[in-house]
């Protein structure tokens, strides 16, 4: 990911801050990165740095004129700003209305996320239903929608419901993975996964993201994974770092320093 989009993704975060938005405006935003996504054309118009933000603003009025104001205004305000590639346009897209469905929807979505992750990781045939190229993809979009009727919020499903209509050859997990980094970002929170072979009490979970929050300078979320082949101790993920301080974690290490 190149330097100017990292910065679009920063305005676009703070434009997002500063706009009133609904699950609606995420859907229409959805909608429209969905549309980005499948026009190399459109994708490459609307982050060509040939272009004035003018022109590109013009483009996004004839191609999206009729969402609502609100979707409107942060497509060009998204699409003012330098993108390094087409692809990370529509990835920018696709994160402004990550982002917009987290701000509308007052459930835990981070955690509903993961909760969704999981039933995928567990379900070997659902995974490839969902991430098969050959599948019709609003199909794919009702599917996940009935599963999650009565479990997740509407938020939540919008999320994945939207998100697997578009892989663009992505795991389904990793695509979920990613949705619930921007959800927690959005909020202002950091996700830590946390494995342990039995569950964590209240306070001792309480004990540990205080801890994780003073060390990564932030509210950090907890996610907990029973795993029996921890065998003691924790091991902790957020997001690249892995702390492990398991009974199973320092056997294989010993195990390694005695094969030498």
């Amino acid at each position: 990911m190149g330097s100017a989009t990292t910065q679009a993704l920063a305005v676009g975060a703070e434009a997002l801050d500063a706009a009133q938005v609904d699950l609606d405006t995420a859907r229409e935003l959805f909608a429209a990165s969905r549309a980005v996504a499948g026009s190399s054309a459109l994708s490459g118009a609307l982050a060509d740095r040939a272009a004035t933000p003018e022109a590109r603003g013009a483009l996004v009025a004839r191609a999206f004129g009729s969402l609502s104001p609100a979707a409107q205004g942060l497509l060009q305000q998204t699409v003012a700003q330098r993108w390094s590639s087409g692809d990370d346009l529509v990835l920018g897209l696709e994160e402004l209305a990550i982002r917009a469905a987290a701000k509308a929807e007052q459930s835990d979505v981070e955690a509903e996320l993961f909760q969704v992750a999981r039933i995928v990781s567990a379900n070997p045939e659902l995974e490839l239903a969902l991430g098969s190229r050959l599948g019709d993809d609003a199909k794919k979009g009702e599917l996940i929608a009935s599963l999650l009727q009565g479990r997740a919020s509407e938020g939540t499903t919008l999320i994945v419901s939207s998100l697997v209509q578009q892989p663009r050859n992505r795991r389904v997990r990793a695509i979920l993975s990613r949705a619930m980094r921007i959800a927690a970002a959005q909020r202002g929170r950091t996700v830590a996964t946390v494995y342990t072979a039995v569950p964590l009490s209240a306070a001792q979970s309480e004990r540990l993201a205080a801890a994780l929050s003073k060390q990564y300078g932030g509210a950090v979320a907890l996610n907990p994974v029973i795993d029996p082949t921890v065998v003691g101790g924790i091991r902790i993920q957020v997001a690249d770092d892995v702390i492990d301080g398991s009974i199973s974690s320092r056997l294989a290490d010993l195990r390694q320093r005695l094969a030498g």
